[in-house]
């Protein structure tokens, strides 16, 4: 299968579903991740000295993590970090339009709606008008994950509840999982908060635990075509 995973930021698609990814790869299907906003500007003026060196910091890391999983293509975008709010929505579609016309992908994973972080929203909503059902299209599954600090942030009454009803079992490679969070080691936190290798470990755990399994990661369905 060709697999596409949406992310708004370099470290969101390790922690929504980098798990998942190995597990993909390590049975020979072809893994292409789209990053789309390039997470410095809330930070640092990308123009800038400082902007300039935690942006080739961010994009290695990025490297090295999908490296770690399997990951076939890497491509990074440039829409502005925690303001994709501020770019036309049709210029997100497009971006997502043009990596599914040189990678027609079977499945695809992105945020889901609820998440706290503007970015994440944004990219939810282009991926499901890019993934629209067109005759043709390829996508036959649309899956949303969770972003630990964004999903799990949200309040209850903002928004609706991320309520998983597809999990992947990714005991075996839960372990590439935290490799790759490390190598984005600039991102994480310390415990006990939520985006911390611990974090992100006993999350797995309990999700797994829900299903049966050491460890596995959740998902939403958008819509699968069986």
């Amino acid at each position: 299968m060709n697999v596409l995973v949406v992310a708004a930021h370099p470290d969101d698609e390790v922690l929504g579903c980098g798990g998942t990814i190995a597990a993909h790869a390590r049975r020979g299907d072809e893994v292409c991740v789209l990053l789309l906003a390039e997470g410095v500007t809330s930070r640092h003026a990308r123009t800038s000295s400082a902007g300039r060196r935690e942006l080739a910091r961010l994009h290695a890391a990025a490297g090295k993590a999908n490296r770690l999983l399997g990951v076939k293509q890497l491509v990074l975008q440039k829409f502005p970090d925690n303001r994709m709010d501020s770019v036309p929505l049709l210029e997100v579609v497009r971006a997502i339009e043009a990596v599914m016309r040189a990678f027609p992908p079977d499945v695809v994973y992105t945020h889901h709606a609820r998440d706290l972080n503007v970015d994440h929203r944004i990219a939810h909503q282009a991926v499901n008008t890019a993934c629209r059902p067109l005759p043709g299209h390829t996508a036959r599954t649309l899956l949303y994950f969770e972003v630990q600090s964004s999903t799990d942030w949200q309040p209850a009454a903002a928004a609706a509840l991320f309520a998983p009803d597809w999990y992947r079992d990714i005991s075996a490679t839960l372990r590439l999982k935290l490799m790759a969070l490390r190598a984005y080691a600039g991102e994480m936190r310390p415990w006990p908060h939520a985006r911390s290798l611990e974090g992100a470990e006993a999350l797995a755990r309990v999700r797994g635990a829900t299903v049966g399994v050491k460890a596995a990661e959740a998902f939403v369905l958008g819509r699968h075509l069986a």
